[in-house]
């Protein structure tokens, strides 16, 4: 009841404005003590994955904290694990506003907001004032204006500042709000790009005495050939999993929306059925060569389950948190605790 009152106030205010009240809202929260107020007794269903052990399968997606500015604040509400970012080497402001829109009616968000956040270095000064000791994953994007044949610089520079910090990194070549970013998922230049992050992953387990796994995020437009070919480079470069998926350019299920013209990704309910078929596919190809992040609809408990059951490992959650707020996570974590209930 308090966060439907919450959000009929929120979405009375342009939908950036309320991501940035509400992100501020959880930060204050946070630094006064109140989110021990508010800290969620959910259920624990812990699991291990990428070598890491996570206190239950529901996380919160990137995209909501890009500069890991409300962690503390985020944590008390039941995830079991956050993703920050996507971060890139040098601050940007990302693309001209407007560029989010709310779609009520079908549980789902246009935005292209173009990766805008400050800043690797200011990410990692945010993370230092956090108090959160919980599974962290770092999202890491190239700036705007790096050409593709210098993308490999973003993505090493980022990874080398945020390793010792993260406890996974995700690897986002697939936001459909940098221009030319998503022909990073394909042929050379995927193999390219993932010969040398596992390269310096390697190196920096050397320094650091701890190995990072390394995830990538894809997109939700691939067909099966597709899939099948970037599960193939994901095997031979043995990364550590595999997140399916970011929004979606397509406009299926919102034609009749007033927006549905503006350019930008898609997200929320109806990108639920592709990013299952992703996750099928990949599941199918893959084998247990690698786990799965399952995102993309999950706006009901029971879509979390079925991420599962469809072959992921864990998922993540954004734009249904939006509609729904903290009990769509205990919804998510009684339909997954049923799911293991059923298998025994």
């Amino acid at each position: 009841m308090l966060y439907d009152l919450a959000r009929t106030l929120m979405f009375r205010l342009d939908p950036e404005v309320a991501h940035n009240v509400a992100l501020a809202s959880l930060s204050m929260g946070a630094s006064l003590g109140l989110d021990r107020l508010i800290r969620s007794h959910d259920l624990s269903i812990p699991v291990e994955v990428m070598g890491i052990r996570f206190p239950n399968p529901v996380g919160l997606a990137a995209g909501l904290d890009k500069n890991g500015s409300a962690v503390d604040g985020l944590a008390a509400l039941g995830f079991g694990f956050i993703e920050v970012g996507t971060v890139t080497p040098r601050p940007q402001s990302g693309n001209p506003k407007p560029r989010l829109f709310r779609i009520p009616e079908h549980r789902a968000i246009i935005n292209r907001m173009g990766f805008n956040n400050d800043g690797v270095d200011q990410l990692l000064i945010n993370l230092e004032r956090s108090r959160y000791k919980g599974v962290l994953g770092i999202n890491i994007g190239k700036n705007k204006d790096t050409p593709n044949n210098k993308a490999n610089d973003d993505y090493l520079l980022c990874l080398r500042k945020v390793y010792d910090r993260a406890s996974y990194i995700t690897v986002n070549v697939s936001s459909p709000n940098t221009p030319g970013l998503r022909t990073l998922q394909f042929g050379e230049s995927l193999n390219s790009l993932l010969d040398a992050l596992k390269t310096e992953q390697a190196r920096l387990a050397r320094i650091y005495g701890r190995y990072v796994p390394i995830a990538v995020k894809i997109a939700p437009d691939m067909d099966e050939e597709e899939l099948k070919l970037v599960a193939g480079s994901l095997k031979t470069y043995e990364m550590d999993g595999v997140i399916a998926t970011n929004t979606t350019l397509s406009r299926e299920g919102i034609e009749d929306s007033p927006v549905a013209q503006e350019a930008g990704g898609l997200s929320g309910e109806p990108v639920r059925g592709r990013a299952n078929i992703a996750i099928r596919t990949l599941a199918a190809e893959l084998n247990g060569a690698l786990p799965i992040i399952g995102v993309g609809g999950v706006c009901e408990g029971f879509d979390a389950a079925e991420k599962l059951e469809a072959g992921a490992s864990l998922v993540q959650i954004y734009t249904g948190f939006i509609y729904r707020g903290p009990r769509l996570i205990r919804e998510a974590l009684e339909e997954i605790s049923m799911l293991h209930s059923a298998k025994r």
